[in-house]
């Protein structure tokens, strides 16, 4: 005995798809107005998910259908994702070769090198510049890629050949890592796929230098998408004692010093990142003039607090705290208790520096949060400025969650 038929399964229609593709079809009931309008993403319980979808093998490349059957472009589907499908192409018989890498990475280069003068940037930001799922920083003639999606890992050779060919970069490393590939079910793999590396690439920003460590750092190596709010803080930090929380390899403090702090103090959990930082420093000519401490970073704000220090400006940039939905409460009492901890090192009128990268977490409950925070470390605040990720970071209007950088100024009393 058979199953009964579901009227919502696709009839095989493959051979009609344009290059003999499968095809994927959202629910009768499904929103397709979206995906029309540009939104990226056809979550698993807006496609039917028959035998066939769910046999494709992640990365494949379909056409996505709406509940009518009329084509609404190529697609990348992962059944193993919550983001089954990630538009790629309005064009239905699109191929997904060197040549269309080449269009989309050039697309995104031209707009950068009229943004920057130094080939120092994000050069592909995932859905925002057409290639959901890929992020590609620029390091001079090095770039580090993070194929996140399984299309991109299927498709990385061409993808890797495309941005030689744009750049002219000689040095490419694979950064897989990280909480995204896993939700795609993909491995972690770091590796040098093209060209050589002779250690840290020194990068040139806001009058600082940072020295990017592209196969054993954080991420790609360094966090471009601060560049401005690094400046920001720079400008309010000449003659001042900077205190740089989560300092990574140095990105506020360098920068402040850069722009004549005093003093700055680097403090991370992780020695090889302020190592780089200090080299940086060394290479500015102001090693004199950086102190790094190494520990866990409410640990530190606690103990500086029991010492009574004080700074003109403190800059806390943690990582995210609620990275998805489920941690959005955990991550809010975290950002309230850096505020509430770091507000008191604060020297009357001086300037405290709060961001979060948390794409769960939206500017008015962070704002909120931080309010709270300040108020509970007993001090009163000015708000004087919100600030974003660069503009080699861009939106995809369409996609909230591409906006995820906030930075918040107050001024304390």
């Amino acid at each position: 005995m058979t199953d009964a038929h579901d009227p919502t399964e696709p009839e095989d229609v493959t051979s009609d798809a344009p290059r003999g593709r499968p095809v994927v079809r959202l629910k009768p009931k499904a929103e397709a107005r979206a995906i029309r309008y540009g939104f990226p993403w056809v979550f698993a319980d807006e496609l039917v998910t028959d035998r066939r979808t769910q046999g494709l093998a992640p990365g494949a490349l379909a056409v996505l259908e709406d509940g009518d059957r009329r084509p609404l472009g190529l697609v990348t589907v992962n059944p193993k994702s919550k983001i089954i499908c990630r538009m790629l192409d309005r064009d239905p018989a699109a191929e997904i070769d060197t040549g269309w890498f080449v269009e989309r990475i050039a697309r995104a280069q031209e707009m950068r090198a009229r943004l920057f003068d130094a080939p120092f940037y994000r050069l592909i930001h995932a859905e925002a510049d057409g290639l959901p799922g890929v992020v590609i920083d620029r390091f001079g003639d090095a770039a580090v890629v993070q194929p996140n999606a399984a299309w991109a890992e299927a498709h990385l050779e061409a993808l890797v050949a495309a941005l030689v060919q744009v750049t002219g970069v000689t040095a490419v490393v694979k950064n897989g890592s990280g909480r995204a590939r896993g939700l795609e079910g993909l491995a972690e793999e770091v590796a040098l796929v093209r060209g050589d590396l002779a250690g840290p690439v020194a990068v040139p920003m806001n009058g600082a230098i940072y020295m990017a460590d592209l196969v054993g750092g954080q991420k790609t190596g360094l966090f471009y998408d601060q560049r401005p709010n690094h400046a920001f803080a720079a400008g309010l930090a000449k003659g001042a004692r900077v205190l740089d929380m989560f300092s990574h390899v140095g990105g506020f403090g360098l920068a402040c010093l850069a722009a004549g702090a005093e003093s700055a103090v680097a403090v991370d959990g992780s020695a090889p990142a302020l190592a780089l930082a200090t080299q940086g420093a060394a290479a500015m000519g102001v090693a004199a003039k950086l102190t790094t401490r190494q520990g866990d970073a409410f640990d530190v704000l606690e103990a500086l607090g029991a010492e009574a220090a004080q700074f003109e400006v403190v800059i806390c940039d943690p990582p995210a705290f609620a990275p998805a939905k489920p941690a959005l409460e955990a991550g809010l009492r975290a950002y309230e208790r850096v505020a509430r901890l770091a507000s008191p090192l604060v020297a009357p009128g001086g300037y405290l520096v709060l961001c979060s990268c948390s794409h769960a977490v939206d500017l008015m409950a962070f704002r909120n949060a931080s309010g709270r925070g300040i108020g509970r470390g007993g001090r009163r605040a000015q708000l004087i400025h919100t600030g974003f990720a660069g503009p080699d970071h861009p939106m995809l209007p369409q996609l909230a969650e591409s906006g995820y950088l906030k930075s918040l100024v107050f001024r304390l009393d």
